[in-house]
């Protein structure tokens, strides 16, 4: 089990939290994205997710890593979804089990906030009038 990494299938909640479980933790949050149906008043009918995979692995991971030493966590782990995912679907899961709720919320909101930043994985929104690739720059 890797503290980040990337699936190319459905991704199940319950098992990735199954993960984190640890009996010195009291507290546990996640983060779900899913694939909306709509954006910026556009809608969109699917998304294609794709990643420098070599380099996004090491950064996700040292990003997760970050949050653990930071907030002082148990455990946590991001699993993001590449390729084509229909709407309603899970595109990136992120889980934290600590001491502490309010640990496990920051570290939480940290993780998704820098993976979002900071990772190599680009998005391509798939609208009724067009495709677009999604926050590649300014």
């Amino acid at each position: 089990m890797s503290a980040f990494e990337f699936s190319r299938e459905r991704l199940d909640q319950g098992a990735l939290a199954a993960t984190l479980a640890d009996v010195a933790a009291g507290g546990y949050a996640s983060f779900e994205g899913w694939v909306r149906n709509e954006n910026e008043g556009r809608e969109v009918h699917r998304l294609d997710y794709e990643a420098f995979e070599e380099l996004a692995l090491s950064e996700g991971a040292r990003i997760v890593a970050e949050a653990i030493e930071r907030f002082g966590v148990r455990r946590a782990r991001c699993v993001h979804r590449i390729g084509e995912l229909a709407l309603g679907e899970l595109a990136v899961w992120v889980g934290v089990s600590s001491g502490h709720r309010a640990e496990a919320f920051a570290a939480c909101r940290h993780a998704i906030e820098r993976l979002k930043e900071d990772v190599a994985i680009w998005k391509k929104e798939h609208f009724t009038d067009g495709t677009e690739w999604v926050g590649l720059g300014p």
